[in-house]
């Protein structure tokens, strides 16, 4: 056993390589918290998670004054107990995103802690499911591209051994339709097409555009509604054949629980950064396999391919980069499908050097 002994924490912001609009937004910015945790034997785990442009400095300041202090002199290897307890000192401010980010950044430094300790990657170390998933890529789906451009990205993740492609949806529904249709057209039937939305309908437009998209043969509608909509997601859910996929949104293993008794969802994409880490992520994905429903998670592409090689029921990896900037080697494809790093960690390779001259704040405690 090794006790906490120093937790340093740290944020850069990493600017998208590529314009990233959809229904409701347009991603110019994501914060990433990093924290750093040494243990009694001089071990290191580093951890992160992201927003989406706003709320960082929120996250760094519950990390700063309730969160790391809390992690000083407890044992590293109880990780359970540490994210248990760390929910309930902060429970005034769960459930919701602010605290699920800042979770996450301790909770991925305690399971790179733990990894490296072991000497085994972390994909061994949470189940060794497999050795490879398949990709899908969202980076040239972005709703402000025109057709032609929606084509030619598609076209080419087809060449690359991408087995599928994900379309924004939200601009008027005969446009939507007309997009879709011609990346159908390109691609063929053997491609996967992913729709997704952002929460931007109601009800009554969900039901209408899942009708009109379903000709198109789509492999999933997601985000539909507002996350909090369960009742008008299982009514979709009854109203359509497309799968319908939430969970960027959703921040406890129990709103995912009601979605899956509720049968709201057949398509479960729960978030490493936004579910609140390794340990909650795991158990989400766990109880989507009781319920025969596969996981498909949002974003964080360098660290969901371990656990989505961790676990039976992870059908897709979403290609997205986002660590180019502050890593010094990125995931590794072969196929068109991500491999888990045989390295022992999260398999992230951080170029600290680069992320002490980004750095936009930082701190420290220790014993």
């Amino acid at each position: 056993m090794a006790k906490i002994v120093r937790v340093e924490w740290m944020m850069v912001d990493l600017q998208p390589k590529t314009k990233r609009v959809d229904a409701i937004q347009s991603f110019v910015s994501q914060e990433t918290p990093i924290v750093r945790i040494t243990d009694s034997d001089g071990a290191v785990g580093t951890g992160y998670s992201y927003t989406i442009g706003t709320g960082g400095p929120s996250v760094m300041r519950l990390i700063e004054r309730t969160l790391a202090p809390a992690l000083l002199g407890r044992e590293a290897g109880h990780i359970e107990r540490i994210w248990r307890d760390l929910l309930y000192l902060t429970h005034a401010t769960t459930i919701g995103p602010l605290t699920a980010i800042a979770l996450a950044a301790i909770d991925t430094a305690l399971w790179d802690l733990r990894s490296r300790r072991a000497g085994v990657p972390l994909h061994e170390l949470a189940g060794g499911a497999r050795d490879a998933v398949p990709l899908y890529t969202t980076e040239g789906g972005w709703l402000h591209l025109e057709k032609t451009a929606l084509v030619e990205d598609a076209l080419r993740a087809r060449e690359a051994g991408f087995a599928g492609a994900k379309i924004k949806v939200g601009r008027p529904p005969q446009e939507d339709v007309s997009r879709l249709a011609a990346v159908r057209e390109a691609v063929g039937d053997a491609f996967e097409i992913f729709t997704d939305a952002n929460q931007a309908f109601a009800i009554d437009e969900a039901i209408r555009r899942a009708h009109l998209y379903s000709a198109l043969d789509i492999g999933w509608l997601e985000e539909p509604l507002p996350a909090g909509d369960l009742e008008g997601h299982a009514r979709l859910a009854r109203s359509t054949p497309i799968p319908i996929a939430v969970g960027e949104s959703l921040y406890s293993p129990l709103h995912f629980r009601e979605y899956l008794q509720r049968g709201a969802c057949s398509v479960v994409q729960v978030d490493v950064g936004r579910i609140g880490g390794i340990t909650p992520w795991l158990k989400v994905a766990h109880m989507a396999e009781c319920f025969n429903v596969m996981v498909a998670p949002h974003f964080l592409m360098e660290l969901h391919v371990a656990l989505c090689a961790a676990v039976p029921n992870a059908r897709w990896v979403e290609y997205i980069p986002q660590l180019d900037g502050i890593t010094t080697q990125g995931m590794r494809i072969r196929d068109g499908k991500a491999m888990p790093s045989e390295e022992p960690g999260l398999g992230i390779a951080w170029d600290f050097a680069e992320i002490e001259r980004q750095k936009l704040e930082a701190g420290a405690v220790a014993l």
